[in-house]
């Protein structure tokens, strides 16, 4: 249809082209009679663009009708008998202007010009017919093709429309089924998640409460640690006094056995004191593997979630990421419980180090007691235990300031790792709302897919 739609404009383009020849040789005819008759240039102005004119129809219409054997002959019958009228009127013109109006007239008169006219009409008359007949030819065949054209887009509607309506019904089957495979998978996925999140909430809150049970632990260690502290510096200053009146004379050396028995009680209390910390360090010490049990298993829970999530798809994404970040909580628990356990082997160390030397200085008490009846001989010996006892208590007040600052350390870590479980226990409660909302989900989307099968 497209392509004798555009033959039909094209012969409607020659059939407007030899109008314009035609109405272009006559429009020649014309300027020469009048220039003939009244001698008037004027009339002559158009002519030479007329000529040029004919020129350009005549080819045009050449290329027009190339297709077309039959009116490429006629054009070539048309260019001379145009070119020959051409010539006919120029030569009328030279012959007004030579020897006037009589002899143009009896030109005129010959005939010749109105014979090379109606020649030139008969060719055009010719090309013009074939022309329209093949309008009317194309006319048919655009008629015929869409008729065509009709049959086939009812017809093709008609098998479109059955074939939609057979393939919508075995897809709406096939895509029901699966959704609703989909959908019960998606709740039993969703009945694990919920039942993993209370555990998991479960395991959290015991965490919670080992990390508060551990914090109150490790803030009677801290205090513990300053009062040794105090006790260590103290005794620094009791020896400090010591060393100074043992060459006081015997007043002196009785202020001394004051002092040292002071000493005595003191080192028994620091005894008491180091004993009580190692206490201390083994009940923290099962208090963290407690909690390094309770980072295993949520961090097993962390992966099992991570797995299920997976498994969920798309709508397991949202879950994968809290999962995730429940695992990275529960590593940090354990890297967090090895720290600590580092800290609290160093205080035990520490403390062993320090009962050590409080037992060295006890027994350098019980010997400077004994050697006491001989005051003069032992001033020095005296001078010489208190300066050792002085650097002794400088060494516990030393590890007594180590201690704090490590007990300290193992207070924040603590705290660190509260805030981590109370953080797990509210990704836990996330979770569960999760699983809540994508067990209803589910439950919804199964309604839509198959309404008979949820009561």
């Amino acid at each position: 249809m497209t392509q004798t739609s555009y033959l039909v404009a094209h012969s409607y383009v020659a059939l407007d082209h030899l109008s314009d020849l035609i109405s272009e040789l006559a429009d020649a005819e014309s300027d020469t009679r009048g220039f003939v008759i009244t001698g008037d240039e004027s009339h002559l102005e158009s002519f030479s663009a007329t000529e040029a004119l004919v020129a350009k129809s005549l080819k045009e219409l050449r290329e027009l009708t190339a297709d077309n054997a039959a009116q490429q002959k006629r054009i070539a019958a048309l260019e001379p008998l145009a070119a020959a009228k051409l010539a006919h009127a120029r030569k009328n013109v030279e012959l007004r202007r030579q020897n006037g109006l009589d002899a143009a007239i009896k030109m005129v008169q010959s005939g010749e010009g109105k014979r090379l006219m109606d020649r030139v009409r008969e060719l055009t008359g010719q090309m013009e017919a074939q022309e329209r007949s093949l309008l009317k030819l194309r006319a048919d065949e655009v008629e015929a093709a869409a008729g065509s054209a009709r049959s086939i887009i009812v017809l093709g509607t008609l098998f479109c429309l059955v074939f939609v309506s057979g393939a919508g019904a075995l897809l709406t089957r096939s895509l029901s089924t699966q959704i609703a495979a989909a959908v019960q998978h998606v709740q039993r996925s969703s009945t694990e998640l919920q039942s993993a999140a209370n555990q998991q909430a479960a395991g959290a809150k015991e965490s919670s409460t080992s990390m508060t049970e551990i914090t109150t632990t490790i803030s009677e260690l801290l205090a513990t640690s300053r009062q040794i502290a105090e006790s260590a510096q103290r005794v620094a200053n009791v020896a400090d006094q010591t060393a100074n009146a043992a060459g006081a004379g015997e007043g002196t050396v009785r202020g001394a056995s004051e002092s040292i028995a002071g000493i005595r009680q003191q080192v028994d209390l620091i005894v008491n004191h180091m004993l009580e910390l190692g206490r201390k360090s083994q009940q923290i010490g099962a208090v963290l593997d407690i909690v390094s049990e309770l980072a295993e298993q949520t961090n097993i829970l962390a992966i099992n979630a991570t797995i299920e999530a997976t498994g969920a798809g798309e709508a397991g994404k949202r879950f994968g990421v809290v999962a995730d970040e429940i695992r990275k909580l529960a590593d940090r628990v354990a890297g967090s419980t090895k720290e600590i356990r580092i800290l609290i082997d160093d205080v035990r160390g520490a403390v062993n180090t320090t009962v050590m030397a409080t037992e060295t200085g006890s027994k350098a008490v019980d010997a400077g007691a004994r050697q006491f009846s001989e005051v003069t001989a032992a001033f020095r010996q005296i001078a010489s235990l208190v300066a050792t006892t002085t650097e002794a208590a400088r060494e516990i007040e030393l590890s007594t300031k180590q201690q704090t600052t490590a007990v300290e350390q193992v207070n924040l870590a603590i705290s660190n790792t509260a805030q981590a479980t109370r953080e797990t226990e509210a990704s836990s409660g996330q979770t569960y709302q999760t699983a809540s909302q994508l067990a209803g989900l589910s439950r919804e989307l199964l309604r839509l897919v198959q309404p008979q099968a949820v009561v």
